[in-house]
């Protein structure tokens, strides 16, 4: 039963169920949201979110991730420590007549850290609602795009009809670190012919997504007492003209020359950040360390390898203009994020085009406005399915403020129409059977 197929009546059932549950659907997001879910911190959400799926009936695939069984992978990202805390959780809808074609739902439970909790309004996992939106950490990123996610097929089943294809529900660990949970999945079997990730893009669709990089520049300098500074090596200054050479290689990168055409008309689409910096042991001690961790993102079809290269010769340069580091060289160390761009819109599969027609018709039926779609300045785990495993992978989600920021939060109407949107688009890309 697809798009010219479905009738006028279904469709309004399927939008009308999403609004009757929207109440269950915003206390489920709420709950969702008081777990601290930060890296390594995910299980009580990730049992909170297999036990809803076992609810409803899903089978449910809950695992630890071994870094073993991913780490010779394509896409896979370097990590520091063990996995022994990382845990997947995959909810599966069987079909009967498997008459559509087959989907992957997918979002993230991970969260990124609050930083000052003075600093936030109020308390950051004790989520709660004002003017329309809930304040929360992790609401928009992306805990709305799960509930999104679950209630498109609660709506479904709610007028007693269900996908006419198998659809897999994932609830990921690691994407804003590495993308690992996503590459679990797909080494753990999990296949279908395309992929929806509800991430916080403002109801348009992601067509470009960059790369990034990240890794760590450790220093070493001379200790001496401050009274005979001149004498030592200062590794905390040493940072500073090593990240203005960065700063100087960021401004190469986003040249008009080096974009390629689905970022020609974005202003600064590779953005640098020195997100975190330590060193030294003591106020009046010339410091023997430093350590600064960088941020840095490349573009789609961008050479990863190249990339690293193009960095590293970047920071030796800028240390041989001291006689010191000259021959104590900075240790460059790639940890976290090593992901290459994807851009959907170069997808070659006729599929990418059914799909991203279906999810244009969807929205819309949803919002009575065209589908906006831009080229995004941030990685998401689309490129798993886009270049890993031939899936076309559609990011589209609600209207979300301040992610990564203070006072983070998600417009509540919003979730309910990309709710609504991912309900008929289910509707017409697999079909629909009785349940």
């Amino acid at each position: 039963m697809g798009t010219k197929t479905m009738k006028k009546a279904i469709k309004s059932q399927i939008m009308n169920a999403v609004d009757k549950r929207f109440d269950q659907q915003v206390e489920f997001l709420s709950g969702l949201s008081t777990f601290a879910s930060t890296r390594g911190q995910e299980q009580g959400a990730q049992e909170f979110m297999a036990g809803q799926l076992t609810e409803r009936g899903y089978a449910v695939d809950s695992w630890a991730i071994d870094v073993r069984d991913i780490a010779h992978l394509p896409g896979f990202s370097p990590v520091i420590g063990n996995y022994d805390d990382a845990v997947n959780v995959v909810g599966t809808h069987k079909s009967r007549t498997n008459t559509g074609k087959s989907l992957i739902l997918n979002g993230h439970i991970d969260v990124v850290p609050t930083g000052p909790l003075e600093m936030w309004d109020a308390q950051p996992f004790k989520p709660h609602c004002d003017n329309g939106w809930m304040y929360g950490r992790g609401t928009g990123d992306m805990k709305a795009g799960l509930a999104a996610n679950l209630f498109a097929l609660d709506a479904l089943r709610a007028i007693h009809l269900q996908p006419a294809a198998d659809v897999h529900i994932q609830s990921v660990v690691e994407e804003e670190c590495t993308g690992n949970g996503a590459l679990a999945c797909l080494q753990r079997g999990y296949r279908a012919a395309a992929a929806l990730i509800p991430e916080p893009f403002d109801e348009k669709l992601a067509i470009a997504q960059i790369g990034v990089i990240w890794f760590q520049v450790h220093l070493k300098g001379v200790p001496v007492h401050v009274l005979e500074a001149g004498s030592g090596a200062n590794a905390i200054e040493a940072a500073i003209p090593l990240i203005a050479a960065l700063r100087e290689l960021e401004i190469g990168w986003n040249a008009d020359d080096r974009k390629p055409p689905l970022y020609a008309h974005v202003d600064h689409p590779l953005n640098l950040n020195v997100g975190r910096i330590e060193g030294g042991d003591w106020a009046s001690s010339v410091p023997a360390w430093c350590c600064f961790d960088v941020r840095l993102a490349i573009y789609p079809g961008q050479n990863i390898r190249q990339a690293q290269t193009e960095i590293e010769n970047c920071l030796y340069q800028a240390a041989n203009d001291s006689d010191f580091f000259r021959n104590n060289q900075p240790q460059i160390i790639y940890h976290g994020f090593l992901a290459e761009g994807y851009a959907l819109a170069d997808h070659p599969q006729t599929e990418a085009t059914q799909a991203i027609v279906s999810l244009e018709q969807a929205h819309r039926i949803v919002s009575g406005e065209r589908l906006q779609k831009f080229s995004v300045t941030a990685t998401t785990d689309a490129r798993f399915f886009g270049l890993y495993a031939n899936t076309p992978a559609l990011v589209y989600g609600p209207v979300a403020a301040a992610i990564h920021g203070f006072n983070e939060r998600v417009n509540l109407e919003s979730m309910r129409r990309v709710t609504q949107a991912i309900a008929l688009f289910i509707a017409d890309w697999c079909g629909l059977e009785k349940a």
